[in-house]
Protein backbone atom coordinates (compact mmCIF):
# COMPACT_ATOMS: atom_id res chain seq x y z
CA UNK A 1 0.00 0.00 0.00
CA UNK A 2 1.21 3.26 -0.89
CA UNK A 3 1.99 6.14 1.90
CA UNK A 4 0.79 9.54 1.30
CA UNK A 5 2.17 12.17 3.35
CA UNK A 6 -0.11 15.08 4.05
CA UNK A 7 -4.03 15.07 3.28
CA UNK A 8 -5.73 16.82 0.37
CA UNK A 9 -9.17 15.61 2.14
CA UNK A 10 -11.20 17.50 4.37
CA UNK A 11 -10.40 16.31 8.10
CA UNK A 12 -13.29 13.77 9.31
CA UNK A 13 -12.39 13.88 13.26
CA UNK A 14 -13.57 9.62 14.64
CA UNK A 15 -15.63 9.21 17.01
CA UNK A 16 -14.33 8.75 20.96
CA UNK A 17 -14.74 5.68 21.55
CA UNK A 18 -14.40 6.13 25.63
CA UNK A 19 -17.15 3.57 26.69
CA UNK A 20 -14.96 0.27 25.31
CA UNK A 21 -13.03 -1.35 27.62
CA UNK A 22 -9.79 -1.14 25.57
CA UNK A 23 -10.05 2.61 25.72
CA UNK A 24 -8.23 2.12 29.44
CA UNK A 25 -5.87 -0.31 28.47
CA UNK A 26 -2.73 0.69 29.54
CA UNK A 27 -1.12 -1.47 27.45
CA UNK A 28 -2.74 -0.38 23.98
CA UNK A 29 -2.28 3.11 24.81
CA UNK A 30 1.12 3.27 25.23
CA UNK A 31 1.58 1.13 21.84
CA UNK A 32 -0.55 4.08 20.13
CA UNK A 33 1.20 6.26 21.69
CA UNK A 34 4.39 5.04 20.75
CA UNK A 35 3.10 5.36 17.28
CA UNK A 36 1.57 8.66 17.26
CA UNK A 37 5.07 10.13 18.62
CA UNK A 38 7.16 8.03 15.95
CA UNK A 39 4.96 9.68 13.23
CA UNK A 40 5.01 13.54 15.28
CA UNK A 41 8.92 12.98 15.53
CA UNK A 42 9.21 12.77 11.43
CA UNK A 43 6.86 15.62 11.21
CA UNK A 44 7.72 18.16 13.86
CA UNK A 45 4.78 20.91 12.61
CA UNK A 46 3.59 21.70 15.45
CA UNK A 47 6.91 22.27 17.55
CA UNK A 48 5.74 26.24 18.24
CA UNK A 49 2.15 24.97 19.38
CA UNK A 50 2.46 24.26 22.81
CA UNK A 51 4.48 22.78 24.95
CA UNK A 52 3.63 18.85 24.35
CA UNK A 53 5.64 18.94 21.36
CA UNK A 54 8.70 20.58 22.39
CA UNK A 55 8.17 18.73 25.28
CA UNK A 56 8.12 15.11 23.58
CA UNK A 57 10.99 16.13 20.89
CA UNK A 58 13.38 16.59 24.03
CA UNK A 59 12.90 13.32 25.44
CA UNK A 60 13.70 11.79 21.95
CA UNK A 61 16.58 14.07 21.34
CA UNK A 62 18.44 13.19 24.32
CA UNK A 63 17.47 9.80 24.54
CA UNK A 64 20.40 7.02 23.68
CA UNK A 65 18.94 5.70 20.27
CA UNK A 66 17.62 9.32 19.01
CA UNK A 67 14.19 7.99 18.44
CA UNK A 68 10.99 7.10 20.18
CA UNK A 69 11.96 3.43 21.21
CA UNK A 70 14.75 5.15 23.52
CA UNK A 71 12.04 6.49 25.28
CA UNK A 72 10.86 5.56 28.59
CA UNK A 73 7.00 4.96 28.38
CA UNK A 74 6.55 6.26 31.57
CA UNK A 75 7.92 9.74 30.55
CA UNK A 76 4.90 9.48 28.12
CA UNK A 77 3.04 11.23 30.65
CA UNK A 78 4.77 14.01 30.68
CA UNK A 79 3.73 15.19 26.89
CA UNK A 80 0.06 13.89 27.99
CA UNK A 81 0.42 17.12 31.16
CA UNK A 82 1.17 19.41 28.30
CA UNK A 83 -1.88 19.33 26.29
CA UNK A 84 -5.11 21.68 27.05
CA UNK A 85 -7.09 20.31 24.35
CA UNK A 86 -6.71 23.59 21.99
CA UNK A 87 -7.42 21.32 18.97
CA UNK A 88 -5.09 23.45 16.68
CA UNK A 89 -2.58 20.82 16.06
CA UNK A 90 -5.32 18.40 14.90
CA UNK A 91 -7.55 21.10 12.89
CA UNK A 92 -4.45 23.00 11.57
CA UNK A 93 -1.10 21.36 11.15
CA UNK A 94 -1.21 18.05 11.28
CA UNK A 95 -1.72 16.03 7.79
CA UNK A 96 -2.30 13.29 9.18
CA UNK A 97 -5.78 13.39 10.66
CA UNK A 98 -8.70 11.30 9.42
CA UNK A 99 -9.69 10.19 7.10
CA UNK A 100 -5.90 9.96 6.27
CA UNK A 101 -4.77 6.18 6.51
CA UNK A 102 -2.46 7.19 9.46
CA UNK A 103 -5.13 8.31 11.25
CA UNK A 104 -4.00 10.47 13.70
CA UNK A 105 -5.78 12.63 16.36
CA UNK A 106 -3.18 14.19 18.40
CA UNK A 107 -5.40 15.41 21.20
CA UNK A 108 -8.03 12.48 21.04
CA UNK A 109 -5.00 10.49 21.76
CA UNK A 110 -3.85 12.97 24.81
CA UNK A 111 -7.39 12.45 26.29
CA UNK A 112 -7.42 8.95 26.38
CA UNK A 113 -4.61 9.36 28.11
CA UNK A 114 -5.70 11.94 30.75
CA UNK A 115 -8.85 9.46 31.20
CA UNK A 116 -6.73 6.61 32.43
CA UNK A 117 -5.04 9.47 34.74
CA UNK A 118 -8.52 10.50 35.96
CA UNK A 119 -9.79 6.57 36.28
CA UNK A 120 -6.03 5.49 37.99
CA UNK A 121 -7.08 7.92 40.37
CA UNK A 122 -3.70 10.04 39.84
CA UNK A 123 -5.14 13.97 39.01
CA UNK A 124 -4.29 16.54 41.65
CA UNK A 125 -7.12 17.02 44.29
CA UNK A 126 -6.39 21.10 43.35
CA UNK A 127 -7.34 20.16 39.66
CA UNK A 128 -10.30 18.26 40.21
CA UNK A 129 -11.73 21.14 42.57
CA UNK A 130 -10.52 24.09 39.51
CA UNK A 131 -12.93 21.77 36.90
CA UNK A 132 -15.45 21.49 39.39
CA UNK A 133 -17.09 25.14 38.02
CA UNK A 134 -20.71 24.77 39.23
CA UNK A 135 -19.72 24.23 42.63
CA UNK A 136 -16.46 26.28 43.05
CA UNK A 137 -17.16 29.59 41.27
CA UNK A 138 -20.63 29.48 42.52
CA UNK A 139 -19.00 29.66 46.28
CA UNK A 140 -16.66 32.06 45.20
CA UNK A 141 -18.89 34.81 43.86
CA UNK A 142 -21.98 34.21 46.53
CA UNK A 143 -22.35 37.35 48.05
CA UNK A 144 -20.99 38.17 51.65
CA UNK A 145 -17.90 35.88 50.36
CA UNK A 146 -17.02 37.39 46.87
CA UNK A 147 -15.88 40.17 48.86
CA UNK A 148 -13.43 38.89 50.60
CA UNK A 149 -12.55 36.27 47.94
CA UNK A 150 -11.76 39.33 45.55
CA UNK A 151 -10.18 41.26 48.08
CA UNK A 152 -7.86 38.15 49.18
CA UNK A 153 -6.44 37.74 45.44
CA UNK A 154 -5.78 41.40 45.26
CA UNK A 155 -3.24 40.85 47.98
CA UNK A 156 0.49 39.84 47.17
CA UNK A 157 1.28 38.13 50.95
CA UNK A 158 -2.12 35.94 50.26
CA UNK A 159 -1.36 35.20 46.99
CA UNK A 160 2.00 34.10 47.42
CA UNK A 161 0.04 31.39 50.00
CA UNK A 162 -2.16 30.27 47.96
CA UNK A 163 0.70 29.43 45.29
CA UNK A 164 2.62 27.43 47.74
CA UNK A 165 -0.27 25.81 48.80
CA UNK A 166 -2.47 25.30 46.41
CA UNK A 167 -0.62 25.73 43.34
CA UNK A 168 -2.19 28.89 41.78
CA UNK A 169 0.22 31.20 40.42
CA UNK A 170 0.79 34.32 42.33
CA UNK A 171 1.08 36.15 39.44
CA UNK A 172 -1.49 34.65 37.49
CA UNK A 173 -4.73 36.67 36.40
CA UNK A 174 -7.75 36.31 37.62
CA UNK A 175 -11.41 37.43 37.09
CA UNK A 176 -13.39 39.35 39.60
CA UNK A 177 -16.01 36.79 40.59
CA UNK A 178 -19.37 38.41 41.34
CA UNK A 179 -22.58 36.18 40.79
CA UNK A 180 -24.82 37.85 37.27
CA UNK A 181 -29.00 38.10 37.83
CA UNK A 182 -29.04 35.55 34.46
CA UNK A 183 -30.76 32.76 36.50
CA UNK A 184 -33.51 35.13 37.50
CA UNK A 185 -33.70 36.48 33.97
CA UNK A 186 -36.81 34.37 32.07
CA UNK A 187 -38.95 36.45 30.20
CA UNK A 188 -38.84 36.14 26.68
CA UNK A 189 -38.03 39.63 24.41
CA UNK A 190 -40.08 39.18 21.47
CA UNK A 191 -39.73 40.40 17.63
CA UNK A 192 -42.41 42.74 16.29
CA UNK A 193 -44.04 42.03 12.86
CA UNK A 194 -44.24 39.41 10.23
CA UNK A 195 -41.02 38.43 10.80
CA UNK A 196 -41.04 37.24 15.09
CA UNK A 197 -40.86 33.53 14.54
CA UNK A 198 -37.69 33.90 11.90
CA UNK A 199 -35.34 34.65 14.44
CA UNK A 200 -35.52 33.25 17.70
CA UNK A 201 -32.47 32.67 20.10
CA UNK A 202 -32.15 31.07 23.57
CA UNK A 203 -28.85 31.78 25.26
CA UNK A 204 -27.29 28.76 26.96
CA UNK A 205 -25.55 30.84 30.07
CA UNK A 206 -21.55 30.05 30.53
CA UNK A 207 -20.17 29.21 34.14
CA UNK A 208 -17.88 31.97 33.26
CA UNK A 209 -20.84 34.45 32.54
CA UNK A 210 -23.04 33.05 35.83
CA UNK A 211 -20.20 33.84 38.27
CA UNK A 212 -17.46 37.03 37.01
CA UNK A 213 -17.59 40.46 36.57
CA UNK A 214 -18.19 39.87 32.54
CA UNK A 215 -21.54 41.41 31.14
CA UNK A 216 -20.96 39.08 27.96
CA UNK A 217 -24.26 37.38 28.59
CA UNK A 218 -25.82 41.13 28.83
CA UNK A 219 -24.00 42.62 25.82
CA UNK A 220 -25.34 39.21 23.30
CA UNK A 221 -28.57 39.93 24.66
CA UNK A 222 -28.86 43.67 24.49
CA UNK A 223 -27.24 43.30 20.64
CA UNK A 224 -30.35 40.58 19.72
CA UNK A 225 -32.87 42.40 21.05
CA UNK A 226 -31.92 45.43 19.72
CA UNK A 227 -31.81 43.42 15.76
CA UNK A 228 -35.32 42.57 17.24
CA UNK A 229 -34.45 39.04 17.66
CA UNK A 230 -36.98 36.94 20.05
CA UNK A 231 -34.43 36.35 22.95
CA UNK A 232 -34.58 34.19 26.47
CA UNK A 233 -32.01 32.84 29.06
CA UNK A 234 -32.05 28.99 29.29
CA UNK A 235 -32.52 28.63 32.92
CA UNK A 236 -30.74 26.01 35.33
CA UNK A 237 -28.28 24.83 33.29
CA UNK A 238 -24.95 23.19 34.46
CA UNK A 239 -21.53 23.55 33.22
CA UNK A 240 -21.27 22.28 29.19
CA UNK A 241 -18.30 19.77 30.41
CA UNK A 242 -15.09 21.55 28.79
CA UNK A 243 -13.18 21.41 32.04
CA UNK A 244 -14.12 17.96 33.18
CA UNK A 245 -13.32 17.00 29.57
CA UNK A 246 -9.80 18.26 29.93
CA UNK A 247 -9.42 16.66 33.20
CA UNK A 248 -10.24 13.30 31.47
CA UNK A 249 -13.81 12.91 33.66
CA UNK A 250 -15.71 11.47 30.65
CA UNK A 251 -18.39 10.03 32.88
CA UNK A 252 -18.88 13.49 34.55
CA UNK A 253 -19.16 15.03 30.80
CA UNK A 254 -21.75 12.94 30.38
CA UNK A 255 -23.78 13.52 33.45
CA UNK A 256 -23.23 17.54 32.70
CA UNK A 257 -24.96 16.65 29.96
CA UNK A 258 -28.03 14.40 30.20
CA UNK A 259 -28.57 17.39 32.83
CA UNK A 260 -28.33 19.94 30.09
CA UNK A 261 -30.01 18.28 27.40
CA UNK A 262 -33.83 18.82 28.06
CA UNK A 263 -33.71 22.36 28.77
CA UNK A 264 -31.28 22.26 25.29
CA UNK A 265 -34.37 20.42 23.61
CA UNK A 266 -36.93 22.36 24.89
CA UNK A 267 -35.70 25.22 23.54
CA UNK A 268 -35.00 23.98 20.44
CA UNK A 269 -38.54 22.13 19.91
CA UNK A 270 -40.08 25.84 20.71
CA UNK A 271 -38.04 27.28 17.51
CA UNK A 272 -34.82 28.46 19.02
CA UNK A 273 -31.47 28.41 18.00
CA UNK A 274 -28.79 28.27 21.08
CA UNK A 275 -26.22 30.81 21.53
CA UNK A 276 -23.27 30.75 24.19
CA UNK A 277 -20.95 33.49 24.48
CA UNK A 278 -17.91 31.36 25.30
CA UNK A 279 -15.75 29.13 22.30
CA UNK A 280 -15.09 26.08 24.47
CA UNK A 281 -18.83 25.79 25.27
CA UNK A 282 -19.53 25.87 21.72
CA UNK A 283 -17.21 24.07 20.76
CA UNK A 284 -18.67 20.98 23.45
CA UNK A 285 -21.72 20.62 21.76
CA UNK A 286 -20.62 21.21 18.09
CA UNK A 287 -17.72 18.36 18.19
CA UNK A 288 -16.64 17.10 21.54
CA UNK A 289 -20.29 15.60 22.75
CA UNK A 290 -21.33 14.82 19.20
CA UNK A 291 -18.10 12.64 18.89
CA UNK A 292 -18.28 11.27 22.35
CA UNK A 293 -22.29 10.33 21.61
CA UNK A 294 -22.27 9.90 17.83
CA UNK A 295 -25.26 7.70 18.11
CA UNK A 296 -27.86 9.73 20.13
CA UNK A 297 -30.35 12.34 17.91
CA UNK A 298 -30.67 14.47 20.59
CA UNK A 299 -26.78 15.57 20.92
CA UNK A 300 -26.97 15.51 16.72
CA UNK A 301 -30.57 18.20 16.99
CA UNK A 302 -28.43 20.21 19.47
CA UNK A 303 -25.60 20.46 17.21
CA UNK A 304 -27.50 21.48 14.69
CA UNK A 305 -28.71 24.25 16.26
CA UNK A 306 -25.82 25.61 18.39
CA UNK A 307 -23.66 28.72 17.13
CA UNK A 308 -20.70 30.83 17.84
CA UNK A 309 -22.10 34.52 18.26
CA UNK A 310 -20.56 36.15 15.77
CA UNK A 311 -21.36 33.16 13.47
CA UNK A 312 -24.60 33.46 14.12
CA UNK A 313 -24.99 37.13 13.50
CA UNK A 314 -22.69 36.92 10.23
CA UNK A 315 -25.56 33.76 9.48
CA UNK A 316 -28.13 36.57 10.06
CA UNK A 317 -26.81 39.32 8.02
CA UNK A 318 -26.48 37.30 4.73
CA UNK A 319 -30.30 36.86 5.57
CA UNK A 320 -31.10 40.68 5.89
CA UNK A 321 -31.43 40.58 9.24
CA UNK A 322 -28.98 42.35 11.59
CA UNK A 323 -29.35 46.37 11.54
CA UNK A 324 -25.71 47.98 10.40
CA UNK A 325 -26.72 51.15 11.40
CA UNK A 326 -23.57 51.51 13.72
CA UNK A 327 -23.42 55.20 15.58
CA UNK A 328 -20.19 54.52 16.76
CA UNK A 329 -16.80 53.22 15.14
CA UNK A 330 -13.98 51.03 16.17
CA UNK A 331 -11.24 52.48 15.02
CA UNK A 332 -8.39 49.99 15.20
CA UNK A 333 -8.64 46.54 16.73
CA UNK A 334 -6.36 43.79 17.35
CA UNK A 335 -8.29 40.96 17.23
CA UNK A 336 -7.61 37.22 18.82
CA UNK A 337 -9.07 34.70 17.56
CA UNK A 338 -9.56 31.68 20.54
CA UNK A 339 -8.58 28.73 19.56
CA UNK A 340 -11.56 26.67 20.50
CA UNK A 341 -13.44 28.98 17.93
CA UNK A 342 -10.69 28.90 14.89
CA UNK A 343 -11.32 24.50 15.49
CA UNK A 344 -14.62 24.63 14.92
CA UNK A 345 -13.94 25.60 11.10
CA UNK A 346 -16.79 28.12 10.10
CA UNK A 347 -13.90 31.10 9.55
CA UNK A 348 -13.29 34.28 11.28
CA UNK A 349 -17.32 35.36 11.27
CA UNK A 350 -15.88 37.72 14.57
CA UNK A 351 -13.11 39.74 12.20
CA UNK A 352 -16.09 39.63 9.34
CA UNK A 353 -19.12 41.09 11.60
CA UNK A 354 -16.58 43.93 13.23
CA UNK A 355 -15.18 44.82 9.84
CA UNK A 356 -18.73 46.08 9.17
CA UNK A 357 -18.58 48.82 11.71
CA UNK A 358 -17.88 51.96 9.81
CA UNK A 359 -13.89 53.55 10.35
CA UNK A 360 -12.81 50.68 11.49
CA UNK A 361 -10.14 48.21 10.97
CA UNK A 362 -9.15 44.59 12.69
CA UNK A 363 -6.16 42.94 12.61
CA UNK A 364 -6.64 39.41 13.03
CA UNK A 365 -4.05 37.24 15.23
CA UNK A 366 -3.70 33.57 14.92
CA UNK A 367 -1.53 31.94 18.03
CA UNK A 368 -2.90 30.49 21.33
CA UNK A 369 -3.03 32.49 23.91
CA UNK A 370 -1.61 29.85 26.27
CA UNK A 371 -4.30 30.22 28.60
CA UNK A 372 -6.61 27.08 28.06
CA UNK A 373 -8.60 26.65 30.65
CA UNK A 374 -6.28 26.17 33.68
CA UNK A 375 -3.20 25.79 32.42
CA UNK A 376 -2.32 29.47 32.82
CA UNK A 377 -3.10 29.76 36.66
CA UNK A 378 -1.44 26.50 37.66
CA UNK A 379 2.19 27.39 38.93
CA UNK A 380 3.67 24.55 37.22
CA UNK A 381 2.62 26.51 33.80
CA UNK A 382 2.10 29.76 34.16
CA UNK A 383 5.63 30.20 33.28
CA UNK A 384 5.42 28.53 30.06
CA UNK A 385 2.03 29.79 28.98
CA UNK A 386 3.69 33.53 29.29
CA UNK A 387 6.15 31.94 26.89
CA UNK A 388 3.16 30.81 24.68
CA UNK A 389 1.41 34.44 24.74
CA UNK A 390 4.63 35.94 23.82
CA UNK A 391 4.07 36.13 19.99
CA UNK A 392 0.49 37.12 20.61
CA UNK A 393 1.40 39.72 22.78
CA UNK A 394 4.23 41.26 20.62
CA UNK A 395 1.77 41.95 17.70
CA UNK A 396 -0.50 43.42 19.66
CA UNK A 397 2.59 45.76 20.57
CA UNK A 398 3.23 46.26 16.81
CA UNK A 399 -0.62 47.54 16.16
CA UNK A 400 -0.49 49.64 18.92
CA UNK A 401 -4.29 48.87 18.77
CA UNK A 402 -7.24 51.04 19.92
CA UNK A 403 -9.00 48.30 21.18
CA UNK A 404 -8.08 45.17 21.62
CA UNK A 405 -9.57 41.53 22.40
CA UNK A 406 -10.54 38.06 22.11
CA UNK A 407 -13.41 35.40 21.96
CA UNK A 408 -12.55 34.16 25.30
CA UNK A 409 -12.33 36.48 27.96
CA UNK A 410 -9.86 34.78 29.60
CA UNK A 411 -7.45 34.48 26.75
CA UNK A 412 -8.29 38.33 26.38
CA UNK A 413 -7.08 38.82 29.90
CA UNK A 414 -3.71 37.08 29.24
CA UNK A 415 -2.98 38.40 26.37
CA UNK A 416 -3.11 42.22 27.79
CA UNK A 417 -1.53 40.74 30.60
CA UNK A 418 1.73 42.18 31.82
CA UNK A 419 1.91 45.00 28.35
CA UNK A 420 3.89 47.69 29.49
CA UNK A 421 0.88 49.61 27.60
CA UNK A 422 -1.84 48.38 30.28
CA UNK A 423 -3.94 47.87 27.81
CA UNK A 424 -7.19 46.13 29.12
CA UNK A 425 -9.14 43.26 26.58
CA UNK A 426 -12.40 44.20 25.75
CA UNK A 427 -14.66 41.59 24.36
CA UNK A 428 -15.40 41.65 20.60
CA UNK A 429 -19.67 41.33 21.96
CA UNK A 430 -18.62 44.77 23.80
CA UNK A 431 -17.46 46.65 21.27
CA UNK A 432 -20.49 45.28 18.82
CA UNK A 433 -22.33 47.07 21.92
CA UNK A 434 -20.60 49.81 21.71
CA UNK A 435 -20.66 50.64 18.31
CA UNK A 436 -24.57 50.46 18.22
CA UNK A 437 -24.63 52.82 20.70
CA UNK A 438 -26.58 50.07 23.27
Amino acid sequence: MEVKEGNLQAPKRAAIDWKNPDYYDEESLQNEMERVFDACHGCRRCVSLCESFPTLFDLIDESDTFEVDGVAKSDYVKVVDECFLCDLCAETKCPYLPPHEWAIDFPHLMLRAKAQKYKAGETKWRDRLLTSTDTTLRVLSAPGIKGLVNKSLSSKPIRTLVDKTVGLHKDAPLPVFNRSRTDERSTEDSRSGDEQSKSKVAIFVSCYDKYTDEPLTDDLSEILKFNQIATKIIQNTNCCGMPKLELGDLKQVEKLKDGNLPALLEAIESGYDIISTIPSCVLMYKQELPLMFPDEEDITKVKDHFFDPFEYLMKQTKEGLIKLNFVNSLGSVSYHAACHQRVQNFGAKTRDFLSLIPDTEVSLIERCSGHDGTYAVKSESYEKSLKIVRPVQRQIKEQSSDHVGSDCPMAGRLITHNLEENKEATHPLSMVRYAYGI
